[in-house]
């Protein structure tokens, strides 16, 4: 008998009515509202305007939702569509099967594409974005633990997840929860990437970079703990090999990019930085107040010569009289 364990969840989804509402859907919905709002926090602090990255998440969730499905779907095809499966089922996204790795790369398309409408950078829109991301991930995770799934070997430890449902070939017992392991991993990749594009003024989607090379370090031995149906290359996962290959490719793009791109973008978004900044105008009569000081034609040289002269005057008529 386990002491102490993480209970699953009796069922994912309360109905209001007619209308389900799914905790699966609730975890990602929140998680696109925190990457947006840190997202346009951070937007602001290198330049840009407010509200610029929903403008542009409008494009990259639509897009990130069906690149996710998109991977699962193929990555999973015998799920769907093996005798006895319903291909139906495969537009279902509320039941789970959403992969990270499709859903950034067609995300990345979507705002790609936001982003040029916009004449912005896509690079120093991604390094604003990125910790958010991580950030939705996060919560995005616990969607599985509503789900009951994507769980890993068997265990004892005390916070073993506790698995109830028998459908879909589950068997009941207490498993590592690799889901709850992803999720606090995600958190120190978006506090990593904070901390260090403070640290290092990363620029040019160098603090992306960052973010995804991190993940995929967490994601390699987090995956190899799964239990749930995979392919195999060579004995590794097939995710396992994913996040070798995206982490060696986002590194050399970190090497590459800081020694032909070094520094921050000075102007993330058009007409932004026109006229003067903000902050600047205190500095400005500041300036003004000090070339004033040394100029021998400023305001305060004038009135000593025009006091030396009525002094003059003034002996001139003493004399006189």
């Amino acid at each position: 008998m386990e002491l102490a364990y993480i209970p699953s969840p009796s069922r994912g989804v309360l109905y209001l009515g007619p209308i389900p509402l799914r905790g699966y859907a609730f975890c990602i919905i929140i998680g696109v509202f925190v990457a947006v709002w840190l997202g346009n926090k951070r937007w602001i602090a290198r330049g840009g305007r407010a509200g610029t990255v929903a403008d542009i998440a409008v494009w990259a969730v639509p897009f990130g939702l069906v690149g996710g499905r998109l991977y699962h779907v193929i990555t999973d095809y015998e799920l769907y569509f093996s005798p006895g499966r319903d291909w139906v089922d495969a537009f279902k996204v509320w039941q789970g099967g959403l992969g990270i790795w499709g859903a950034i790369a067609l995300g990345a398309l979507g705002a790609w594409i936001g982003a040029r409408r916009r004449g912005i950078p896509m690079p120093a829109y991604a390094d604003a974005v990125a910790p958010g991301i991580a950030f939705a991930q996060a919560i995005g995770r616990w969607g599985n633990w509503f789900n009951q799934e994507l769980y890993g070997r068997e265990t004892h430890v005390p916070w073993a997840l506790h698995i109830t449902s028998s459908e879909g070939g589950r068997v009941p017992g207490y498993y590592h929860p690799t889901f709850l392991y992803e999720s606090l991993w995600c958190v120190g990749v978006a506090l990593l990437v904070i901390w260090a594009d403070r640290r290092f003024t990363l620029g040019h989607g160098r603090a992306f970079a960052l973010y995804v090379a991190a993940y995929c370090v967490g994601r390699g031995w987090i995956e190899y703990m799964r239990v749930d149906d995979a392919h195999h290359i060579l004995g590794l996962r097939l995710n396992d090999w994913t996040a070798l290959i995206v982490f060696l490719l986002a590194v050399t793009y970190i090497v590459v990019s800081s020694k032909m791109r070094p520094g921050r973008e000075a102007v993330v978004e058009p007409g932004v930085s026109d006229g003067p900044a903000e902050g600047t105008e205190g500095a400005d009569k500041a300036e003004d107040k000090a070339e004033d000081k040394a100029d021998p034609e400023s305001a305060e040289a004038v009135e000593s010569a025009e006091a030396v002269e009525a002094k003059d005057e003034a002996e001139s008529a003493t004399k006189k009289s």
